[in-house]
């Protein structure tokens, strides 16, 4: 089975759409960067090593310091795919900063969104 296009493309080259996101609602990259950390485990100064040495998305998450064990309390629909229902790992793990990410940017509160 061929590899899905998104694991091969670049973390930096999506990163932008993200923030874009976000601010568009009025959020920050601030609170974009929050939640891949929290997320992934990486650090601010991890994350943004990841994003200049153009790290590919398979490799972003393999890499990945501490998957957040909370992440299975991310719940919903992405793309038209339940986000709970994937069973690829990396593709799950995509879809669940997806969601992550869209729920900033419809204004939900941080601490809801870091499942706390």
């Amino acid at each position: 089975m061929t590899k899905h296009k998104i694991y091969t493309m670049s973390f930096a080259s999506v990163y932008p759409h993200y923030v874009t996101k976000a601010e568009k609602k009025g959020r920050t990259k601030t609170e974009v960067d929050e939640i891949i950390c929290w997320l992934t485990g990486y650090s601010q100064e991890e994350l943004e090593s990841q994003l200049e040495k153009q790290t590919d998305f398979e490799t972003f998450f393999a890499e990945a310091p501490k998957l957040n064990p909370s992440r299975a309390l991310i719940k919903g629909v992405v793309c038209g795919v339940r986000v709970e229902d994937i069973e690829e790992p990396t593709m799950r793990e995509i879809r669940y900063l997806d969601k992550l990410i869209d729920e900033l940017a419809k204004g939900k509160v941080m601490e809801k969104i870091l499942r706390k």
